[in-house]
Order: structure tokens, then C-alpha cells, then sequence
């Protein structure tokens, strides 16, 4: 057999355009979408599952961890709160922040519990993708973006593939939030792969005498590297970025999922195994290598560029501005990055890469997709009273 097949040559029809493309429907992506079309841009959320959320609900990372300091003070606002109290419009599932939703001091805050929650997936599924269709951004499901047209440094279109075949789709802007810097890879920007790879997770639901418990089974969160490490499923790692790898890992994690619910009796009436994650649990793989990294060392220093403050949801009191410039890289001009795919150090990645944090650049990244389609040139001032307008927090 030859080494290599010929496709026969073809055009590719551009069948639409839009002013932003987003690429990823996780919370990033929900954040960016939302972002854009709300800053007046004809906006294009592209999904390759048929659900919204990403890890936060297909991997059943259900836990919105802190938007706070961990000290009575909120840091995160505009759409990273917003996103945070739909996912318990409808009741939560543990964790209800009940001194951050209702009335109470700052002294009474800071002696108590964090400003986070744990949701329904599926309902928060539902409801971000309600909240995206009332704002007028179109869904496209089913659907990977397997190419770029990119000329003089600017992505002209995105290629993809779904049930209607394979076409182009016109763009001004484009935001990756595909959590791989898939969009990033594709089109030739610098990317950088972390280094030390992802453990094997085997997160799972588990419906038990009337209660639909989240087993966080193999990597949790946890801050402890000591408490991690006994809790390795195996030693084996894995960077995420390789279909065979990612096909065996997926299996790995069913494995452990089945003989972790097993051991705890078989399938009855009272024990069953309600909910295994539908996408790879994989936290940190590629990201874009950007005009500048967020670091660990520039905790609780200002940044003028800033488009927003993240906290620390390992320990209390952190904070950290993010530059624009890490949203962004040298060679194509028209795109940026948002959530756990942004330009950050080695140690920052697992600080950034949760949810508030993607909902604090995805925003900010789809407000700058909406007003300029050359990011090293836009006008970061005329981006930054845009946040400020919309909530957002840009300095500690």
C-alpha cells in the first residue's frame, strides 16, 4: 500500500460571512459569543458537540469555582457573574453561595464561604444556550473547523465540516476557544503544549438513595500536590493533542469510572451510574504563545492593558491582572484566544484555565473581535471603557 492518497482538487464555497467567528462552545466561548454580539457584531458561535458548556457540562467539571478573593471581595463581574447565577437560576446543586446572593456585610463574607457553586449540567447547558439565541448569536453543532484561508497575516475564512459537507465561512474576526488552540494550530500561529500533561480523570454521577452525587474520582481539585498525587489513577500522562492518545485515555477513564461504581455496589433502584462525562477531561494542553504571558509573578501588580482581574481558586487572596496582549499573538492579526487557551506560564495555566477566568477573557475577547479585526492595533483604552461599561473589574 502507497504512503500517501491524492484528494482530488476542489473549491470550497464560502456559503456566509460574519464580523466574529467564535470556535468552541465552552464557557469561554459562551462568554466571547455573548461579548460580541452584544457589542453589535453579526456573530457565529461554531459547537463540534451538541451541547454548550464544554468541561463545565459535557465534562462534567460541575463546580464554578470562586469569583472572589477569598476575603468578602468580589473580582469578577459582567458576564463571568452573570454565567454564574443562571447556572443556579433554577436551584443549585451544592455549594449555594448563599451569603454572596442574598444580603450580607463584607466582614460577613470574608468569615465565610467563597463565591462559587456547584450547578446542573444539563440545565446550565439549556439555559446558556437560550441566553445566546435571545441575544441573537447563531449556533452552529456538529461542526470542526478543519482549515483556514489565511492571506497577509488575516484569517479571510474558516473551513469546516458538518452533515451539510465542507465549506467556507467569511470572518473579520475570529476568537479560539476551543480550549487546544485548535484555531491557533490551524491557521499558523505560535502555539506552546504544557509541559507536564494532564492526569487521568474519571469524574462521574452517581445516583445514590436519592441523591445524584459528583464522584470526583482521579484528579480532583485540590491544591494539595500531595493529596493529587495520591489520588493518581495512574502515572501515565497525557498532553491531549493526539487522537490515538486521546481515544485510549477516554477508555482508561471508563474503566475506572465502571470498577470506582461497582465497588460501591451494583445497579439497583437506589444505585446507579447516572452521568459519565461525554468529552476527554482534560484540563491543560496548547495553548496561543502570545505578545506576552500572564505569569504567576505578576500577582497583585498593575497592568494598563489590563481586561480584567482573576482570582485564585487554589488559595485566598491572589489576584491577578490579565494584559490584552495575552489574548493575542504575532502572526494573525485578526484573531485572539479566551479561556483555557490563553498566553500564560507554566504555573499559571491551572490558575486561569477554570471557569470565571474563562468568562473574564472570553469577554473581553469577543468586545475586541466585535470593534477591531487587527488586535495589535486596536485601541486597548476604547476596549477597556467597553468593559468598564459592561462591569467588568480591570484593576485590583
Amino acid at each position: 500500500m502507497n504512503s500517501f492518497i491524492t484528494e482530488p482538487e476542489r473549491k470550497i464555497p464560502i456559503k456566509e460571512e460574519y464580523d466574529v467567528i467564535v470556535s468552541g462552545g465552552g464557557i469561554a466561548g459562551v462568554s466571547a459569543a455573548l461579548a460580541a454580539q452584544r457589542a453589535g457584531a453579526k456573530t457565529l458561535l461554531i459547537e463540534k458537540e451538541y451541547s454548550l458548556g464544554g468541561l463545565a457540562t459535557l465534562g462534567l467539571v460541575t463546580i464554578y469555582l470562586p469569583i472572589c478573593d477569598g476575603f468578602g471581595r468580589q473580582v469578577c463581574f459582567g458576564i463571568a457573574e452573570e454565567l454564574l447565577r443562571l447556572s443556579v437560576r433554577h436551584g443549585a446543586a451544592d455549594k449555594f453561595p448563599e451569603l454572596w446572593l442574598t444580603k450580607h456585610s463584607a466582614e460577613e463574607r470574608a468569615s465565610g464561604e467563597r463565591f462559587e457553586v456547584q450547578y446542573d449540567a444539563n440545565v446550565f447547558a439549556i439555559l446558556c444556550e437560550q441566553l445566546l439565541r435571545a441575544e441573537g448569536v447563531r449556533l452552529l453543532y456538529g461542526t470542526t473547523v478543519c482549515g483556514a484561508d489565511v492571506r497577509d497575516g488575516r484569517i479571510n475564512a474558516l473551513i469546516v465540516e458538518n452533515k451539510s459537507g465542507r465549506y467556507g465561512i467569511g470572518v473579520k474576526s475570529a476568537v479560539d476557544a476551543t480550549g487546544d488552540a485548535d484555531i491557533c494550530k490551524i491557521s499558523g500561529e505560535n502555539t506552546s503544549l504544557y509541559a507536564r500533561q494532564n492526569v487521568l480523570a474519571a469524574w462521574y454521577y452517581c445516583a445514590e438513595n436519592g441523591m445524584n452525587n459528583l464522584n470526583m474520582h482521579g484528579f480532583a481539585e485540590n491544591p494539595d500536590e500531595e493529596a493529587v498525587n495520591a489520588r493518581l489513577l495512574t502515572q501515565r500522562r497525557f498532553q491531549g493533542i493526539n487522537a490515538d492518545e486521546i481515544s485510549e485515555m477516554v477508555q482508561l477513564s471508563h474503566d475506572e469510572i465502571l470498577k470506582d461504581f461497582l465497588k460501591k455496589g451494583g445497579v439497583s433502584p437506589e444505585h446507579s451510574l447516572s452521568s459519565i462525562a461525554a468529552i476527554p477531561q482534560l484540563r491543560m494542553t496548547r495553548r496561543i504563545a502570545g505578545v506576552c504571558e500572564l505569569t504567576t509573578e505578576n500577582e497583585g501588580k498593575r497592568i494598563e492593558t489590563s481586561i480584567g482581574v482573576i482570582p485564585n481558586w487554589k488559595k485566598r487572596g491572589p489576584l491577578y491582572e490579565v494584559p490584552f496582549e495575552s489574548l493575542y499573538g504575532e502572526k494573525i492579526k485578526n484573531l485572539c484566544a479566551a479561556g483555557r487557551c490563553i498566553s500564560v506560564s507554566e504555573n499559571m495555566w491551572d490558575v486561569s484555565r477554570v471557569i470565571p477566568c474563562c468568562a473574564v477573557t472570553g469577554e473581553a475577547a469577543g468586545t475586541a473581535a466585535a470593534i477591531s479585526d487587527s488586535f495589535s492595533e486596536l485601541d486597548v483604552g476604547v476596549l477597556c471603557k467597553k468593559l468598564e461599561k459592561n462591569g467588568v473589574m480591570l484593576h485590583i
